[in-house]
């Protein structure tokens, strides 16, 4: 697989070594990896058509890629990114997300308005579970038990129920939810809705909304909010919030889910993502072809580095 540079000492026999921000670039077809210690770019790979959904498995061993255009999961060696194999994903993947224990992985399928459930090990499809219209948010709860999906154009988040493949609640949102995230423990589920430019905050035992959160900023027109990405800190205290064209990340009071904070951030910011200590939080920005590096505890955007063109997910290596 062709490399764009390379620095040959990175993965020589040595002290421990840094976590990897790895992050796809949508439109440059390639994963860039930074270093999360020194924040600088260590190099950039060139993948699969149209890469979107990263993630890895807990074990850090396995990296997954959406390539979304091939209609297919690349499957890479975290270390060497060398490409291991392909996983049957059903066509146009978007967004996936991995059962707690490493397997099975769930996979988002835009075109055909299906969640692709996909035995790692195996590499076989263990089931296709029909969801609504456009799914692309996944999201897993802390115990494995909910897989919940959002469907873009049906406006629902769908718990996937993980033993039975059964929808066993479907929660009506405001307009094209992007996103799910559950808190750790389990009592909250976050769903953002672009269009609506609001997030709505679940309880996943009944499935009915406890809040509507909206976004307010001085100057920014409210077309313009479109929640996408969503993190959680561990603690739940914290919730940070992408904000697409707005070039912001919204930095909500997890205890009370009201907005405390802005913070300006690169163009079109897309996905989030921590690092394992939650030091920093990584944001993708399409339009800036940049990825932003937030100072969790400051709540304070501190480096803008440079990545491959219209950059969208980003996921850190596991301690």
């Amino acid at each position: 697989m062709p490399i764009k540079y390379l620095l040959p000492a990175l993965f020589a026999a040595g002290p421990a070594l840094a976590n990897i921000a790895y992050v796809s670039n949508e439109r440059g077809n390639s994963v860039t990896l930074i270093d999360t210690d020194t924040l600088e770019v260590l190099r950039t790979i060139d993948t699969g058509q149209r890469p979107r959904g990263i993630t890895i498995s807990p074990s850090g061993h396995e990296l997954y890629l959406c390539a979304s255009d091939d209609d297919t999961v690349e499957v890479y060696d975290p270390k060497t990114m060398e490409l291991l194999h392909t996983l049957p994903s059903g066509p146009d993947p978007e967004l996936f997300v991995l059962h707690p224990s490493g397997n099975p992985l769930y996979i988002a399928n835009e075109d055909d308005n299906i969640v692709t459930v996909v035995d790692v090990e195996k590499h076989s499809v263990l089931a296709e579970i029909p969801v609504g219209v456009e799914p692309e948010g996944m999201g897993v709860s802390p115990d494995g038990k909910y897989v919940v999906n959002t469907s873009e154009t049906t406006n629902m988040a769908h718990f996937i129920n993980t033993e039975t493949y059964e929808l066993d609640i479907n929660t009506l949102v405001d307009s094209r939810p992007r996103f799910a995230q559950f808190t750790d423990d389990g009592a909250k589920l976050y769903v953002s809705a672009e269009i609506g430019g609001t997030v709505s905050v679940i309880d996943p035992a009944s499935g009915d909304i406890t809040k509507k959160i909206g976004f307010e900023v001085p100057g920014i027109v409210p077309e313009a909010l479109q929640p996408v990405g969503v993190r959680v800190t561990g603690d739940g205290k914290t919730v940070f919030v992408a904000l697409g064209p707005a070039n912001r990340v919204a930095v909500i009071d997890g205890e009370t889910d009201e907005v405390v904070d802005y913070l300006l951030v690169g163009q079109r910011v897309w996905q989030l993502g921590f690092t394992p200590d939650e030091k920093y939080l990584f944001t993708t920005n399409g339009n800036s072809n940049d990825v932003s590096v937030i100072d969790v505890a400051a709540r304070k955007v501190i480096k803008s580095i440079p990545v491959g063109e219209q950059p969208w997910g980003v996921v850190v290596s596991p301690d």
